[in-house]
């Protein structure tokens, strides 16, 4: 399914997040970042997975981690989001699915018996130099966090 495998250099990336700031991938130089691609906005899954982001924030920032989310939502669903949740993390709306593909996320999937395309859940770990650390293919959204910090052998809250 990927193209992209542990030890490649990540996909440049630079867009608006949800409140128009511009993120560049290579401003983020120095620090490991988890970008996370998900479904949509307001849905189970991806609230869990964005409220278990959030509740370990401080812990990922104090292991010097960034978070960045991309879905193909707009800015506004994307701050309606933000704010429902408290995210205290940028989400870039990805509404013409150039980060998407460049990560090459999006494809078939399949729900209830039906066939269709959509953004497939999986979270990159990058390093401080640009390159792919981690795929997680199979995302736990209610203990990412945890499921993050024990594939990559780093305790959590220490």
């Amino acid at each position: 399914m990927l193209h992209l495998k542990e030890g490649d250099k990540a996909p440049d990336i630079k867009a608006k997040d949800q409140f128009g700031n511009t993120i560049d991938l290579t401003d983020f130089n120095g620090s490991k970042v988890i970008l996370y691609f998900y479904p949509k906005d307001n849905t189970p899954g991806c609230s869990a997975e964005a409220c278990n982001l959030r509740d370990n924030y401080q812990d990922l920032i104090n292991k010097g981690f960034k978070i960045i989310g991309v879905s193909a939502d707009d800015e506004i669903l994307h701050q309606s989001f933000t704010e429902k949740f408290s995210l205290p993390f940028p989400l870039i709306p990805d509404t013409e699915k150039k980060i998407i593909l460049d990560y090459d996320v999006w494809g078939e999937k399949k729900f209830m018996g039906k066939t269709y395309f959509g953004i497939h859940r999986i979270t990159f770990v990058i390093d401080e130099n640009g390159v792919i650390l981690k795929i997680f293919t199979k995302v736990d959204t209610k203990n990412h966090t945890t499921q993050i910090l024990k594939e990559l052998k780093l305790n959590q809250h220490n």
